[in-house]
């Protein structure tokens, strides 16, 4: 590092003396606007190289998994290298959803019945004409949990699904009660603390396909659910390995952090107002326990968790919904093989919630957190529409752990 520093300084002085004298030629010639533009390219290029292009960390509970990782998903300890004209936290953030390609997807969709009388609707990519999975019986199955108000239709999850495609496997897209367009048959919606619905569908996938390998990913709130699902469960689960991306591991935290002037009016505001068009759609489902006039004047996740989730669920305050809500309580029992990928500079999950610490007491946990990306970001390379640094992580992942998973158990 001072090595790097005392070159960068030389460069420096280098760069200022020639741009000083190109200048002072200017005057009296031509060329001074090309010299400005080459010197300000090469400034940057040293401070992007320099301060921006690291490689994440990677925080494991056992050297076994991170032996496993280095050798069998090496992205995770390579250099990142977020887009240059657009690797701040909020930038990476709002653009990712307008940039990123849709690859199309055939779905077949299928509602499940639940205790409660009500359903659940799953997107299946069936992949029947894997190459190297023609036994539908045997191919590896991976589940996919969107976002807060996400479906089968986010653009990351057509990523996940055309990347699994490429690698013979099959899908199937959980979509939280009522917002995939079915009919919400009980009053009851969705929350990332109640794990009842992801084990039904767990058991029902499972259940069709007992002898494929089995998988999970999550995506921010969807990443939240299924680890408290697997906090819960321990070893228990018909999953052979997870992944999760962006998750908010701290519920208060990620509030506080929202709630700042310039978050709330990026980001807030405009996810209160999803959430809330999500339940008026059923608003008749909800008049009889829940003031929903009062719950359509929320101005933030907070407010709206507070009026609705946290009533729906029976819990006594929002801060009890939110301590229950926080994966990072139940990281510590976690039974199988997890991969979690974060930016440090997220927003919605910011740095100092990250449980470092408990990760390193769970050898089934490993981190991997990058200096930038934002929130579902991770944008890379100068274009980036078709592919982003968390689309390698989930790719090298899920097929490490479906053609390499078996030397984790003998190591």
């Amino acid at each position: 590092m001072q090595r790097l520093a005392m070159n960068l300084r030389m460069l420096s002085r280098e760069l200022s003396l020639y741009l000083e004298h190109q200048v002072r030629v200017g005057f009296f010639g031509s060329g001074v606007g090309l010299s400005l533009i080459l010197g300000f390219s090469v400034a940057y290029a040293c401070y992007y190289l320099s301060s921006i292009a690291k490689k994440p960390q990677l925080v494991t509970g056992g050297e076994s998994f991170s032996r496993f990782l280095q050798d069998h998903c090496p992205v995770v300890t390579e250099t990142y290298y977020p887009t240059v004209w657009c690797w701040e936290s909020r930038g990476q953030t709002l653009l990712r959803p307008f940039i990123t390609s849709k690859p199309p997807v055939q779905y077949r969709n299928e509602l499940i019945k639940t205790a409660d009388g009500g359903q659940i609707s799953l997107d299946w990519f069936d992949n029947d004409n894997s190459k190297c999975y023609m036994d539908a019986s045997s191919r590896p199955t991976v589940l996919l949990l969107p976002g807060l108000t996400g479906t089968s239709k986010e653009s990351y999850i057509l990523h996940m699904i055309h990347l699994s495609e490429e690698l013979g496997y099959r899908c199937v897209v959980f979509n939280n009660r009522g917002v995939a367009g079915e009919t919400l048959l009980t009053p009851r919606t969705y929350c990332c603390a109640n794990t009842e619905d992801l084990e039904a569908v767990i058991h029902h996938v499972h259940s069709l396909y007992p002898s494929a390998p089995f998988l999970a990913a999550g995506v921010s709130m969807g990443g939240m659910l299924l680890l408290n699902y697997l906090g819960k469960i321990g070893p228990k689960t018909p999953l052979k390995a997870a992944a999760t991306f962006s998750v908010g591991w701290n519920t208060f935290a990620c509030s506080e952090s929202l709630e700042k002037p310039l978050n709330w009016l990026l980001f807030n505001y405009y996810l209160t107002t999803c959430l809330q068009s999500s339940v008026n759609k059923h608003r008749h489902m909800f008049v009889k326990q829940i003031d929903m006039d009062h719950v359509m004047k929320a101005k933030s996740i907070r407010e709206f968790d507070k009026r609705f989730t946290s009533v729906m669920f029976g819990y006594p305050t929002i801060d009890d919904y939110y301590m229950d809500a926080s994966p990072n309580r139940r990281l510590k029992s976690v039974g199988i093989p997890v991969l979690c990928l974060n930016s440090v500079d997220d927003v919605f999950s910011p740095r100092h919630a990250i449980p470092i610490e408990t990760a390193k007491q769970n050898p089934n946990v490993a981190l991997v957190l990058t200096s930038y990306g934002g929130h579902i970001g991770f944008l890379e390379g100068i274009w980036p529409r078709q592919s982003t640094y968390m689309d390698r992580v989930f790719k090298q992942f899920v097929q490490a752990m479906v053609e390499h998973g078996h030397e984790l158990s003998s190591m």
